[in-house]
């Protein structure tokens, strides 16, 4: 772990490096300053050496700036160092994200990634912060004014000796009894912003269904559980002061009685007193930031852990050392492949599957509800690996393939339409960055999606609110078909992509894809046989099986599922799942 985090450093190691340097030599003027001030009393006050006083003044003075200016430095270097610690474990998160397949996404929950790049990052930052700066500072000053304090007088030394050990009992019991509590309050956080997001990606479901009260009852107990450990927690931590401050008044109270018997006794001098005192603020409060930081890191600690399993969870899915860049032509085999979403599955989603498609070819492909269609084309442009057997596109293995080549080859307009904040023209050209604006036009009038762009106000530019809220759902269709369309991919595979446009406009596209890009092979999965009826042929898929692959003609005659299908549907109801 410490590995991993480490390695986020990077640019920031100088001023890693040089935060606590400063924090130690603003500990080192801290303890000169009383010495300089003990020196002031016995030998220039109490002599009544002016002389003395001034250049001991001078000194103390100069020991002030620079105490000030390290403590300045060490507090710029350390918001340097922990602001871009933070950075760079945000960057390398999300790129990290980018790189996993369909299979390491299903591993993490939305609410749960967000979690790690917000609030876990921001625990991170602040601990790294702390370690820099009070982890060096502590330490170092509670050294120092023990150090200085057996110097001066053992025998009183001996008091905060006591009080020390007597503090890290106490301060290590209130350390480990909230680092309990902490650490299960920040996975609550998945389950507060995992509300949040449901409900306002889904605001108009929620609307529509009234539930707006039970949205809220929901939110207030994922915020309510999160109070509850948090009271726990910090009503353990809130012993840290009254303890504190009972120790230091005790120390003080016996120093004071002590060390005025041992200068009556003139064993002690009044400056060095003085010393022993400021030196016992020094060494407590050291104590008191040593806690912290303990409460602190240990909080930060499940966030490390959560953080490092995104940065160390690998893509599934890697190019092999010399992967093919070109694909030659739209054809598609399967060869006995079979898919499952988890290794250890019994069941297989996908049982032996054998398929021959030809470069060009349309293929519809229908099925009931499970029966694996989306599955079986995800396989193709290698958003899944298959479990056994082998897929091939263009003659080659996927698998052999550049990941970035292939999936530029193979366009998929996924079941789920998705359309991003920014214009019409921003949209389309995710298919193709330089596109022109006649390009994107001859691909929305592919997809008849032109028509309904013109009648637009601003036409290509209009803005596009973020997840398309502001079209309807067969428009957002229609354009992720032609996002889908500039790719000018050799294999295109629509996943049940014209489910929300009429039959016409339906009829429309398939047309338009016919006569335009008819050396693309196309798989169309599909409710309505009626879409697909005009295809070279059709698979039916059933329960993860191929149960029959031909032509509509062919299907009618063979197939007793395809046959049934048709003839409800003609008769107007009927789908696949009855």
């Amino acid at each position: 772990m410490l590995k991993t985090l480490g390695a986020q450093i990077k640019e920031f190691k100088r001023d890693s490096i040089l935060t606590p340097v400063f924090m130690i030599g603003e500990v080192i003027m801290e303890t000169i300053i009383p010495l300089l001030m003990a020196s002031i009393i016995d030998n220039g006050v109490t002599a009544g050496n002016m002389n003395h006083i001034y250049l001991i003044g001078a000194l103390m003075v100069g020991t002030a700036v620079l105490s000030l200016a390290f403590g300045i430095l060490g507090g710029q270097f350390g918001s340097r160092a922990s602001t871009g610690f933070a950075r760079n474990l945000r960057k390398a998160m999300y790129e990290n994200i980018q790189t996993f397949s369909f299979s390491n996404i299903d591993k993490f929950s939305t609410s749960g990634l967000v979690t790690r790049l917000t609030t876990d990052v921001t625990n991170m930052q602040n601990a790294y912060q702390m370690i820099l700066r009070m982890c060096m500072r502590a330490p170092a000053s509670l050294i120092c004014a023990m150090g200085m304090s057996f110097i001066i007088s053992p025998r009183l030394a001996s008091v905060y000796l006591v009080a020390v050990l007597l503090l890290a009992v106490v301060l290590g019991l209130i350390v480990t009894q909230a680092t309990k509590h902490f650490t299960q309050a920040f996975p609550k956080y998945d389950a507060l912003n995992e509300s949040v997001q449901e409900n306002v990606s889904a605001i108009r479901v929620v609307k529509a269904y009234v539930r707006e009260e039970y949205e809220v009852e929901k939110f207030r107990k994922a915020s309510g559980n999160l109070y509850k450990i948090f009271c726990k927690a910090e009503s353990i931590v809130i012993w840290n002061n009254p303890v504190m401050n009972f120790t230091v008044y005790a120390c003080i109270l016996t120093i004071s009685w002590l060390g005025a018997h041992m200068i009556v006794q003139d064993t002690l001098t009044t400056g060095q007193l003085m010393n022993m005192l400021t030196y016992c603020m020094n060494i407590l409060m050291s104590l008191m930031m040593l806690s912290m930081i303990f409460v602190m890191i240990t909080m930060s600690l499940a966030s490390a852990r959560r953080i490092c399993e995104v940065l160390e969870e690998k893509a599934d899915l890697g190019n092999p050392e010399d992967p093919v860049k070109e694909v030659r032509d739209g054809s598609i085999t399967f060869d006995h492949v079979s898919f499952s979403y988890k290794k250890e599955a019994s069941d297989p989603v996908l049982k032996d599957i054998n398929l021959e498609i030809k470069s060009g070819e349309t293929v519809g492909i229908i099925g009931g509800t499970g029966s694996a269609k989306s599955s079986l084309v995800n396989l193709v442009s290698r958003l899944y690996d298959v479990t056994e057997g082998k897929l091939s596109v263009g003659g080659v293995n996927v698998k052999d393939y550049d990941t970035e080549s292939l999936r530029n080859q193979v366009a998929v307009v996924l079941q789920n339409n998705v359309l991003f904040s920014g214009t019409i023209l921003e949209n389309l050209r995710w298919g193709d960055r330089d596109a022109t604006e006649e390009e994107c036009r001859h691909a929305c009038e592919m997809a008849c999606a032109d028509e309904f762009i013109q009648r637009m106000p601003k036409g290509y530019n209009t803005y596009i609110e973020q997840g398309g809220t502001n079209v309807s759902g067969g428009q957002k269709q229609r354009l992720c078909i032609a996002r889908a369309l500039l790719k000018k991919p050799k294999v295109l595979i629509l996943d049940d992509s014209t489910s929300a446009v009429d039959t016409a406009t339906d009829a429309k596209i398939r047309k338009a894809f016919a006569e335009v890009i008819p050396g693309t092979t196309k798989l169309i999965i599909a409710q309505r046989i009626s879409s697909v009826e005009h295809a070279d042929r059709i698979i039916v898929m059933n329960e993860g099986q191929v149960d029959g692959f031909g032509t509509h003609e062919e299907l009618l005659e063979n197939n007793e599922i395809y046959r049934e299908v048709y003839e409800a549907q003609t008769s107007g109801s009927g789908d696949f799942d009855e």
